[in-house]
């Protein structure tokens, strides 16, 4: 359940602005904002299964875009490669500072990994 909530969440986080008015709006009700079906078709003045209709196109609509475009995919594979920079470059940082002597070049790259890697985090 968990994961299908966080798929949803992110489908709509990269592709939401894509969807018609209608459709981001029922969609965020009912994912965003736990809203039951019902709720949302009493409120709009339409049938539960109405709702039900727009919210499916709007997951179709999303689900296809990231098919074709893989977005998503994409960025979670480049935040995994961040991360492993970042504990690549904490653990070249941590055998620098045990040794005795200070290899200031070593020291530099492993800075340099460290805030390119912040800098891709930040973006």
């Amino acid at each position: 359940m968990k994961n299908q909530a966080y798929r949803m969440a992110m489908l709509f986080d990269f592709y939401g602005d894509l969807l018609t008015e209608r459709q981001r709006e029922f969609y965020d009700l009912y994912y965003n904002e736990d809203l039951s079906l019902a709720e949302i078709a009493e409120n709009y003045g339409i049938s539960r299964q109405g709702v039900r209709d727009v919210i499916v196109r709007a997951e179709a609509a999303m689900t296809e875009i990231e098919d074709k475009t893989h977005i998503i995919r994409r960025f979670q594979q480049s935040r995994q490669a961040i991360a492993a920079i970042s504990q690549a470059a904490d653990k070249l940082l941590q055998s620098i500072d045990r040794r005795s002597y200070n290899d200031a070049m070593l020291d530099e790259i492993a800075r340099t990994i460290k805030e390119n890697a912040a800098k891709l985090e930040q973006e």
